[in-house]
């Protein structure tokens, strides 16, 4: 452990930051524009949505179901509600071209991806749920975009099957560790699996949390994870499943500033070096003694 810590801290970089806004801008893209320009004040180097054909991803017995929102009262009509269709992408992609902050969303199905594929997007994601769609990775796989791989919810052999695709298909990707529960208790993270996933796997991991607060996203930062992924919200106390496990601008401003705090203060190894603004202090502070 003692000589995987040292590597770590001899390589230290800074994550690629992704706020991810998912669903919860409510359908509303005055929200979605809010959270994209507080994610871009705050140093994110990305934004992230979802897309799902709903009716590809839901079963109809379910989609018939009752559920009270703010849109109706099924599951078909709370569903319909969160998904932004063309009209709003095209909106989103307009934006955060203009404001040079990159966008990517996590497609739930073929239609979905298919679909974001007219936007030349830089990036794709695998949703924890998606890992397990052996037919949907191949596609993703094929279009040979970076593409980040979030692993909760995961058996050994999905995530393995998963990372043979990949490579296979010579697309890039990297995995990030996830645990799917919302939010999650930081006993069950087991932030050691990053790690483990790094050396079995021989690959790039990030980290796309779940919890409340920042402390365990700073913690992962220092294991040198490439990439840390967290869901952002105008106010935890919206309506949305995701709403409580998300950081508030406040909260991410500050996750953000503390890991490039956290790694510009690691350093290096320096045995008795003193710098310029000691030697002056020293001066002061010593000068009555007689050396």
């Amino acid at each position: 452990l003692k000589v995987i810590l040292i590597i770590q801290l001899q390589n230290m970089r800074l994550p690629f930051f992704i706020a991810e806004i998912g669903i919860n801008h409510n359908g509303d893209i005055k929200i979605a524009k809010k959270l994209i320009d507080q994610a871009k004040e705050a140093g994110f180097d990305s934004v992230k949505f979802q897309k799902r054909d709903i009716n590809l991803v839901y079963k109809k017995d379910f989609l018939n179901q009752k559920r009270e929102s703010p849109w109706g009262n099924t599951q078909k009509e709370q569903k319909q509600g969160l998904e932004f269709g063309k009209k709003e992408y095209d909106e989103i992609d307009h934006y955060c071209r203009s404001i040079k902050l990159t966008w990517f969303a996590s497609a739930w199905d073929l239609n979905s991806l298919k679909f974001l594929e007219q936007y030349n997007l830089k990036y794709n994601k695998i949703a924890s749920a998606m890992i397990v769609d052996l037919n949907f990775l191949k596609e993703v796989a094929k279009q040979k975009k970076y593409t980040f791989i979030s692993t909760g919810m995961s058996t050994y052999n999905d995530i393995k099957n998963a990372v043979e695709i990949f490579k296979k298909n010579k697309c890039p990707f990297e995995l990030m560790h996830c645990v799917s529960t919302y939010p999650t208790n930081p006993k069950d993270l087991n932030l050691m699996t990053i790690n483990a996933l790094r050396k079995e796997f021989n690959c790039d991991v990030g980290y796309s949390g779940h919890e409340n607060g920042i402390v365990v996203s700073v913690a992962a930062s220092m294991m040198n994870v490439t990439s840390i992924e967290r869901h952002i919200t105008l106010d935890r106390t919206m309506y949305g499943s995701d709403q409580s496990a998300s950081l508030e601008f406040k909260g991410f401003k500050e996750m953000i500033s503390g890991i490039k705090k956290v790694k510009e203060a690691i350093g290096e190894e320096k045995l008795g070096y003193v710098n310029e603004d000691e030697k002056v202090i020293a001066r002061k502070l010593r000068e009555h003694i007689k050396i």
